[in-house]
Order: C-alpha cells, then structure tokens, then sequence
C-alpha cells in the first residue's frame, strides 16, 4: 500500500484551502448582492426598493399606504420629505407603511428624465394617467387606482396626504391598532370644531385634506363606484366625503384632534386647528416652506443621529435641540 508523506498533504492543503476561501467569497458576494439588502431595508424608513418601506422583519398584521399627492417639478420637496421620513425610527413592530408620491402624466422633457431617475434610485413614485389638478379628479384617480396596482398585495388602509404634511408614522401606527379595518373614514373632522360638537356634526363634515385614510375595501368601492366616477370636480376632501355620504359609507368615522393640526408658527393664539407641536402628533400640515420643515424636524429631534466632525461647522440657534454642538 502506498503511503501518502506530510508533504503530500501540505500540497493538498495549500490547494483546497484558496479554493475553498474563493467559493466563499463568491457565495458572500452574491448573497450580499441579492439577498442581504432586502433584510437590511426592512428595518428602516426610507422610500420603496424597499427604501421607503417602514415594517418589521416579521410578516406584518398591519399594511398602510401612504400617497403624497404632489407635482412631478416638485423635486426639492420629494428630496426633503424622503430625508425627513429616513431619520424616523424604522421598526413599528408588526405594522409596515409604504410612503409613495403620487402625481400625473409628466408633460416636460427634463420631468422624463429626472423622475426617471428618481424611479431608478428610489421606485417611490406613481404617476397616475391624468393631467396634473388639485380638485379635477386626481385623488379619484389616486385611490381607484390604487386597487389593481397593488391587487396582488392589498393593504389594509390607503392614505392620502399632501406634500407640506409632516406624518409621524409610529404615532400613525399606534392610532390605528385597536381600529376597524372595514368601512373606515380616518382623519380630521372640518368644519373647524372641537370634540365635544363631533356626535351630531360627524355625518355632515368631511376629513381636512391634509391627509386622511380609508379602509382598503372603501379604496376597492371608489375604483368601481359610479357615485365616484360621475362625481369628481370640486374641493377633493368635500368631494370625497359627498361620495361616502351618498353611498352610506365610511360609517367608522374617526376624529384626530389634537393629533392632526396645522403649523402654528410664530403666531400667538391657537385658532381652530392650529396650535403648538405636541409629542402625540400624528400628522402637522401648512409646512409651505424650508423654514417651516426645519423648524417642525427639530421639534421632533430629527438630527439627533448627527455626530461631531471637524469636517463641518453647525451653527447653533436658540431652542436647538443638539447639545453636541
């Protein structure tokens, strides 16, 4: 019999080992190339490749999307909106929202271009086949069409909100838990008045368009409703609850005050819906500028994760709220 010497083994060895080495890597390689950023992503706020997704790793028991109906030239603002909702905290137990902005047809050269790009880094966008309105139609197009674009995947509420409304999705999260997930009408009651009016005022009100939502099975009654689709000029909110009205829909009815409310600025005294930041805020509206974005992100800490560095100077304001610097 034949005898095989160390040094015969050490040759083998030194063989197999690099090999074996440069499998593994491959195999890493390609695990992190097509699988590990689909977990990764999950745990965070960001905007869909699962960038804009906010869920948990466990299959989750709530599903929301939220359509923030803006203009394709409305580049600037997607930027910011995206940076603001990157920074909220990613992991709302078992619940996971979808943050989408929703415009019409792009009518410009530079809008197929740049948006395409947007799609490309981001895919957070709908474009809707409708020529771009506020009160024309477009959020009968937004929420009709929302049951066969994601027919294969419904969720189990649909948001819509604008552009200058800042949401906080984990208070949105907990206000939705012990809720009806049927026949579902959520936002803030208008005409301006307080809670203790909302019994007998409910029916005869609308949700403020700032940002309301309904239940998936009302969103699925719009897209094939013909109280909806011969029904679609005017205020989009009033128009919205005319339909539900009509139809005897949307008979759970839940009102958000204090929770939702606009901006209050520098102004003095609280008029109807407008008053101070709160911790409970579920959504604020009228951020019109960078001013009132920035001011509103600093309420809620948005920047705490910013670490020193002698590579930039930050300046500090009266009420900042970073003692770092």
């Amino acid at each position: 019999m034949r005898k095989t010497s160390f040094y015969q083994h050490d040759v083998h060895f030194t063989i197999i080992l690099p090999l074996s080495l440069l499998a593994l890597t491959v195999f890493l390689m390609y695990t992190a190339e097509f699988h590990l950023p689909t977990f990764f992503s999950s745990c965070r706020t960001s905007i869909p490749s699962d960038n804009n997704i906010i869920r948990s790793l466990t299959k989750p028991d709530l599903r929301i999307l939220v359509g923030v109906l803006t203009t394709a030239d409305g580049y600037e603002r997607r930027q910011l909106i995206r940076l603001a909702y990157s920074q909220q905290d990613g992991t709302y137990h078992d619940a996971e929202v979808d943050i989408r902005f929703v415009f019409c047809s792009l009518t410009k050269e530079e809008q197929s271009v740049i948006v395409a790009l947007e799609i490309m880094q981001y895919n957070d966008i709908i474009i809707l086949n409708c020529t771009e309105n506020m009160n024309n139609g477009k959020t009968y197009t937004y929420f009709s069409s929302v049951p066969t674009l994601f027919s294969d995947h419904p969720y189990d509420y649909v948001m819509k909100c604008d552009d200058d409304t800042y949401l906080r999705i984990g208070n949105l999260v907990e206000s939705l838990r012990n809720k009806s997930r049927e026949d579902v009408y959520y936002g803030l009651v208008n005409p301006c008045f307080r809670a203790d009016d909302i019994d007998y005022k409910m029916n005869a009100s609308f949700m403020s368009g700032l940002g309301y939502l309904l239940s998936w099975d009302l969103a699925e009654w719009i897209s094939e409703s013909e109280i909806a689709r011969n029904n679609t000029d005017g205020p989009e909110d009033i128009v919205l609850a005319s339909w539900l009205n009509t139809a005897k829909k949307g008979r759970n009815r839940y009102h958000n005050f204090p929770g939702i409310y606009d901006y209050k600025g520098d102004t003095t005294d609280d008029f109807c819906f407008k008053h101070a930041f709160i911790p409970e805020t579920i959504a604020v509206h009228l951020l019109k500028g960078n001013l009132e974005w920035a001011r509103t992100l600093k309420y809620f800490n948005a920047t705490k994760g910013l670490k020193p560095s002698n590579l930039y100077h930050v300046p500090s304001w009266p009420g900042q709220l970073i003692s770092e610097f």
